[in-house]
């Protein structure tokens, strides 16, 4: 069902598609954008290159430069003391997005009713990091399988996997957002 659908027009030097992973958030200015420079970190340890990451927002300001505040809290973390976080502008998350997307990570339980709402195709692939940290099972099989089994159209949202947004905050919360990320993305990129 879902190879009908895949449309990536990036791909790989064998011409073959590469998997997407789309990480939400609200406004695409400090969760996601923090999960985002560490997965693609991450993944190049865990010898997933192939692997695409794309940010976005349910709710943004497009064109918007990552904060300071987030930059700040990010390069707390030595291995992303050196990424290039002036090339992050936020933007709205679109149906084509989702539609390449082979998994979307999102921060709350309030995004995945926004996918739900807004593209309900896509709620068979739509979970809070945290739940797919705690259900994901590792590979094989591919992950579109692993997803698939998850039945994430139908499960029960609690606000209780949430990571909570830092914006409007001081920089002791961005800092406690981003050390909570990174656990959470270490495990993830173990079970993509």
């Amino acid at each position: 069902m879902r190879s009908t659908r895949w449309t990536s027009t990036r791909k790989n030097f064998y011409g073959i598609p590469l998997p997407e992973l789309l990480v939400l958030c609200t406004g695409n200015a400090a969760r996601s954008v923090m999960a985002g420079f560490m997965m693609e970190h991450l993944k190049v340890q865990h010898g997933a290159d192939d692997l695409h990451i794309v940010t976005a927002g349910t709710h943004t300001i497009d064109g918007q430069p990552m904060g300071m505040r987030t930059r700040t809290a990010l390069v707390r973390i030595p291995e992303l003391a050196d990424a290039p976080f002036t090339r992050h502008r936020s933007r709205q998350v679109y149906g084509p997005d989702v539609a390449r997307a082979e998994l979307v990570v999102v921060m709350e339980a309030d995004h995945v009713r926004f996918i739900r709402r807004t593209f309900p195709d896509a709620a068979a692939y739509t979970a809070t990091l945290r739940r797919l940290c705690e259900d994901l099972p590792p590979s094989p099989p591919a992950l579109s399988e692993r997803v698939a089994a998850l039945r994430l159209e139908q499960a029960t949202l609690s606000d209780i996997d949430d990571v909570t947004d830092p914006a409007g905050y001081d920089a002791d919360v961005y800092a406690a957002c981003v050390d909570e990320l990174w656990g959470l993305c270490q495990r993830l990129i173990t079970l993509l």
